[in-house]
């Protein structure tokens, strides 16, 4: 059975290479070769033909194919349905912004953690995504689409930390100088509060933004919303958050869906201004986002007073708040929605 030659780190590349009887430098090509697009073993022409015949019939190159392209309209948000190489599809959008263009990417195939708002989740988990099918999202939103991307987020389909070895994977390759080198400091990886996940990822101390799926400040609230909460409760999932703050000294973002009548009350926000002083030594952002309304949910986006309302409570308490500018929103950008009309 061929092997992804993709998700092979460069120092694999080399050892592997070393025991085929090649010189160790040939990694290097080959690992350029990869991560500029290539589609072919034959489209490597520094490398001897012998070489290539011989990695032809051990390892396969990924290559996603575009199902569904989506333009917006309104900002030029380009959102990508890409079928994998064994017919299963994940999306990918592409969103400009005044600092650069960021993708947001799937780790999975589907996901098991069941937030009641999300596309996502509607069907179960599949599978996990290889890291070079991440790669892939990455590298050919950029070449399709013209557009030098300069920041990733990890925070389409699926639950990266519930895919952590792939996930780790990925960001040594994307951040790799011979690849697409971009560094973890551009990479956002977003969780619902896998808190054994956060506990591992804090002690390997790297520099990417971890961004937390709060959207309740209370169990009651979110266990009704989010599944994960039974197991991991809020006041639990806080403190692993600030254990990840005091072990990397990076700034944690909260991410917090406005659900009209669930979670968008005066209540809440004060409640959340609350447990955030408690927890962060004022070191938390909170990153409010008008929900996405999915047709097979029953949950509806915050009204605007709501919204003024909520937010002035976190200000007024001092808590770093924003409002996610809203991209795509013609052409359907929550992760999951382009998926579930295709499936």
């Amino acid at each position: 059975m061929k092997e992804d030659i993709k998700s092979y780190l460069l120092p694999e590349l080399q050892s592997m290479l070393s025991e085929m009887g090649e010189q160790a430098f040939r990694a290097g090509q080959i690992f350029k070769w990869l991560h500029s697009g290539i589609q072919s073993f034959s489209e490597m022409t520094d490398i001897s033909k012998l070489l290539r015949r011989k990695l032809e019939e051990r390892f396969y190159i990924t290559v996603p194919e575009v199902v569904k392209k989506q333009i917006s309209q309104k900002d030029e948000t380009i959102k990508y349905l890409w079928r994998l190489s064994d017919g299963n599809t994940v999306e990918s959008v592409v969103m400009s912004y005044h600092h650069g263009n960021s993708v947001c990417i799937s780790s999975q195939v589907g996901c098991r953690m069941g937030c009641k708002f999300c596309a996502s989740t509607i069907g179960g988990l599949v599978r996990n995504l290889s890291a070079s099918e991440m790669v892939d999202q990455v590298l050919f939103s950029q070449l399709d689409s013209g557009k030098k991307i300069s920041n990733i987020v990890l925070m389409g389909i699926g639950e990266p930390l519930d895919n952590d070895e792939n996930v780790m994977r990925f960001l040594k390759l994307i951040s790799a100088p011979l690849g697409m080198n971009i560094g973890q400091r551009h990479i956002s990886i977003s969780t619902c509060g896998l808190i054994e996940k956060v506990d591992k990822m804090g002690d390997n101390k790297l520099q990417f933004t971890l961004s937390v799926s709060l959207h309740a400040p209370d169990d009651e609230t979110r266990s009704r919303i989010m599944p994960v909460n039974k197991a991991y409760g809020v006041d639990m999932l806080l403190r692993a958050c600030q254990a990840y703050f005091e072990k990397t000294g990076r700034r944690i973002s909260y991410e917090y869906a406005m659900i009209d009548g669930v979670n968008d009350t005066p209540r809440h926000a004060a409640l959340l201004a609350e447990k955030l002083k408690n927890t962060q030594n004022m070191q938390s952002h909170v990153n409010l986002i008008l929900l996405n309304k999915v047709s097979e949910s029953q949950f509806a986006p915050s009204t605007r007073e709501a919204m003024r309302i909520f937010i002035k409570i976190l200000q007024d308490s001092a808590i770093n708040v924003t409002v996610r500018r809203t991209l795509g929103s013609d052409i359907a950008a929550s992760c999951g929605q382009l998926r579930r009309q295709n499936s």
